[in-house]
Order: structure tokens, then C-alpha cells, then sequence
């Protein structure tokens, strides 16, 4: 049993430590770097219509100089021929989605093409907003998180009858134990801060803390 709470308590120092690693991350959009992504559709909105104000939105009020400035220089420069117009629609395109992922605080590595697979979630959420409907994508995160809460408990409580003696077979329960936990965590923290969070300051500890 000593050995058990032993485990428990490393288990509790990795969690802290991994905890604090993807807490240092930063925030990434999942498509609004994408040429088909909602920023570079506003781009070519504004463009079409030498009209500025669909993508302003996408920026914060400190970086809408840089913008403007970066729009007068497109539309003159696209006006010089087909040639001219796809680079200065790629050149606006590259300093709109660049300027809006530094106010998320997101780094930039350039623009994605078109037709990415983002996987389910995003399309779900996107189709969601379209329709007024969020039905939807609440049952698929829901789905989603209910099977993976099953798998990680199922993992734990087979291995959480171990041998106190057999470090092996403790280190796996640990392993486990850890992952599931961590997985728990995060998945309430995401949404506590979501709901209840909208400034960035939770008044609930993490597990660790406690």
C-alpha cells in the first residue's frame, strides 16, 4: 500500500510537469491559416469589392494601421495586370492571416493550401455557425469525449489491482493512472474556462494544485 501512494504521488508530479509544458504552448487556429479558411475568404471579399472593412474584424484595433496600409498597396499594385493582382492578393493574404495569428498569440510558418483535412471537429463547428444549429457538434465532442474517458478508465482499473512488489506492473498502473487523470483535466479545464472563463481567470485549482 506504501508503494501505491508512492506511485500516486510521482503520478501527481508528472501530471504538474506536463501540465505546465502544454500550458506554455501556444494557442493554434486550426484553419485560419488555410487559403480556403475564414480569414482569407474575408481577404478576397475586401479585395473583390476594394472595400476593407470584411477583414478588419480579423484583427485587433493596435495592428489595423499595418492592415489598411497593407490593402492601398494591394489594390494599387493589382490593378497593373492578372500577374500583378495574384501576387499582391498572395502578399495581403500572407500579412492578414500573419498580423491575425500574433493577436492570438500564435506563431506563423505561412499559408496552407486549400482542401486540408482538419479533421471533424472544425468542419463541425463551421457547419454548426452556418445552420444556427449546435446539435451537432454536441453530440460528436460528447461522443468523443464519453469513449475516451471509457478507454482510459477501462486502463486504470486493469491495472490498479497490482502486486504492491512488482514495480513493473506499478509503473503501468502509473502510466495509466497518469493519462487518465491528465486526460480529465484538461477536458474540464477547456471547458470550465470556456463557459465560466471568458477573462482568462479560473477560480478553480487544478488537481495539482490541490
Amino acid at each position: 500500500m506504501k508503494l501505491k501512494a508512492h506511485f500516486v504521488k510521482i503520478a501527481a508530479v508528472i501530471c504538474f510537469c506536463l501540465t505546465i509544458t502544454i500550458a506554455s504552448a501556444k494557442a493554434v487556429c486550426a484553419h485560419c491559416d488555410t487559403l480556403d479558411g475564414p480569414v482569407v475568404m474575408s481577404a478576397r471579399e475586401a479585395l473583390d469589392k476594394s472595400d476593407i472593412r470584411p477583414v478588419l474584424k480579423w484583427v485587433k484595433k493596435e495592428h489595423e494601421s499595418e492592415i489598411r496600409d497593407a490593402f492601398s498597396k494591394t489594390v494599387l499594385v493589382r490593378a497593373k495586370g492578372p500577374e500583378a493582382k495574384d501576387l499582391a492578393d498572395m502578399y495581403f493574404f500572407e500579412t492578414l492571416v500573419r498580423i491575425h495569428r500574433a493577436g492570438e498569440g500564435a506563431s506563423y510558418d505561412g499559408l496552407k493550401p486549400a482542401g486540408l483535412d482538419l479533421g471533424p471537429a472544425i468542419p463541425a463547428a463551421d457547419k454548426a455557425i452556418a445552420e444556427g444549429n449546435s446539435e451537432a457538434v454536441s453530440n460528436l465532442l460528447t461522443g468523443t469525449i464519453r469513449e475516451g474517458i471509457r478507454e482510459k478508465f477501462k486502463s486504470v482499473m486493469a491495472k490498479k489491482n497490482f502486486n504492491g512488489y512488482d514495480v513493473e506492473a506499478g509503473r503501468e498502473y502509473v502510466e495509466a493512472y497518469v493519462t487518465f487523470m491528465h486526460y480529465i483535466e484538461e477536458i474540464y479545464q477547456a471547458a470550465y474556462t470556456g463557459v465560466h472563463d471568458r477573462h482568462g481567470e479560473s477560480g478553480h485549482l487544478t488537481i495539482h494544485e490541490k
